[in-house]
């Protein structure tokens, strides 16, 4: 028996009408600091209420280069969304150099 009741609505277990795909999108840009980059909640803050999912990684030779592989529901609204005054705090934030950014559609 649980100790807590889970509460949840069933309608949002009901089935989505047609498939819901998730265009997938690599960015890589430069850093000032990976390890506190890798660590930050900032990404999870700005990216998660878009109902973007975001994997990280690292360079393996040790440079300030890092990348992400986003999981995108509306790739055309993200050059929006990354054009916010609060992407722009966001990537300040966590050091990021926008002039090296690059980003690749899947396709």
């Amino acid at each position: 028996m649980l100790a807590h009741p889970i509460n949840f609505n069933a309608a949002e277990l009901a089935p989505r009408e047609g498939p819901m795909t998730m265009a997938t999108v690599l960015v890589f840009h430069e850093v000032d600091d990976v390890d506190k980059w890798l660590s930050s909640p900032k990404r999870e803050e700005f990216f998660g209420p878009h109902g973007i999912s975001v994997r990280t990684f690292k360079d393996q030779k040790g440079s300030s280069r890092v990348g992400l592989i986003l999981e995108v529901p509306d790739v055309s609204a993200l050059p929006e969304i990354l054009a916010t005054e609060e992407a722009a705090a966001a990537m300040q934030h966590d050091g990021v150099h926008p002039e090296t950014l690059v980003m690749l559609d899947e396709g």
